[in-house]
């Protein structure tokens, strides 16, 4: 059951940005921006945690999880580490992903040739 919670919560997630894009003028940059933000701020207010409980990696895995990791470092920091954890908490709860997506991103760009879509 926990497989069809997350294609299901992924899966509303995505549907959602797709429509976005789809129906609104919104960039693909705004909406991934919004995606973050909305991720922090519901996290903020205690509702996105239900959803990651329901939804596991569903929930954790799109851009909103990202959000929902940057405040989870943040709170985290802060409770151990005073006010500066509100500058700190963030970057050491996401830098694993992050240097995952800055190595893969050199991997592949060195196994294929990076070219313009044109």
């Amino acid at each position: 059951m926990d497989y069809v919670n997350a294609f299901i919560c992924g899966g509303i997630l995505c549907a959602i940005g797709q429509l976005l894009i789809d129906k609104t003028k919104l960039t693909p940059a705004r909406i991934l921006v919004f995606y973050v933000v909305t991720g922090v701020a519901l996290t903020a207010l205690g509702i996105y945690e239900p959803l990651v409980q329901w939804g596991g990696a569903g929930a954790t895995v799109p851009l909103t999880g990202f959000g929902y990791s940057l405040a989870k470092g943040v709170k985290r920091a802060i409770d151990t580490d005073g006010f500066l954890g509100i500058f700190t908490g963030g970057l050491t709860a996401t830098a694993g992903g992050i240097a995952a997506a800055i190595v893969c991103g050199i991997v592949f760009a060195l196994l294929r040739k990076p070219r313009d879509k044109a």
